[in-house]
């Protein structure tokens, strides 16, 4: 795949990242967001220190640019787990352009990762589910708990209808695990919203969205999808849909 192909927000391939915008569709929107910001004002007012945990999805693009449009002391990071698409990391780079901003990023610790390869091997996540895991673990789970040390709140891009592992979702709950408030703003926001406002405010996306990738992690764990299968049948398509989270959104309370 060549450098230009790659260049984020290109709007080619997949129709659902180019919604009909309708005035009903941004009406809605526009309520939406209204109540999000209020929500993001009352986080930052309330539970500072506040993160936002940024996985450069569509629905986290809404977020960053909500949270740094309106200039709110909420810190932005991105989890880089060493195994990211190529065009996660153009997005990175283009998100930092388009807002003159440094993300924070936070990496594995290399012991654990060493460690994980030399015992299981650098394929074992498709093995089985606990070996899926244990890579999450290392490559995700342990580096997002540094970077919630000390935090009040943990805010997520995380919405209702992406999977059947979130369908109950709040839009807050503590996060025992963590110790912290936990808001997913974007909760009761639908795809086309999400897509709505990403079009009418021309913020960067992945590129990988307009070839039918609605949900993206891992390059070795994230496939297109086909018309009609679930938002995140790309995650761990070789596991049961019951099982599909990497333990960073996993309670405990």
């Amino acid at each position: 795949m060549s450098t230009s192909s790659r260049i984020p927000g290109t709007g080619q391939g997949n129709p659902a990242t180019r919604p009909d915008l309708t005035p009903e569709l941004l009406q809605s929107v526009a309520l939406k967001t209204r109540d999000v910001v209020t929500l993001l004002e009352e986080i930052a007012g309330n539970f500072s220190p506040a993160a936002f945990a940024n996985s450069l999805g569509a629905e986290d693009m809404v977020l960053t640019d909500l949270i740094l449009k309106h200039k709110l002391p909420i810190e932005i990071f991105s989890l880089d787990t060493g195994r990211l698409p190529p065009e996660t990391y153009d997005l990175l780079a283009a998100t930092e352009k388009h807002y003159d901003y440094r993300l924070t990023v936070y990496y594995p610790r290399h012991e654990q990762v060493e460690n994980y390869v030399r015992t299981h091997g650098i394929n074992a996540f498709y093995a089985s589910v606990e070996l899926r895991k244990a890579c999450c673990h290392a490559r995700k789970v342990e580096p997002l708990q540094r970077a919630l040390a000390g935090k009040k709140a943990w805010i997520t891009g995380m919405r209702a209808q992406q999977s059947a592992t979130r369908e109950a979702l709040p839009v807050r709950s503590f996060d025992a695990a963590n110790g912290l408030e936990k808001f997913n703003p974007l909760a009761d926001w639908s795809e086309k919203e999400v897509w709505a406002y990403i079009r009418s405010q021309n913020i960067p996306y992945n590129a990988l969205h307009d070839q039918f990738y609605p949900s993206i992690g891992c390059a070795p764990c994230t496939r297109p999808i086909s018309l009609g299968e679930d938002i995140r049948a790309g995650r761990w398509w070789w596991e049961d849909p019951a099982s599909k989270e990497c333990g960073l959104h996993v309670s405990k309370g």
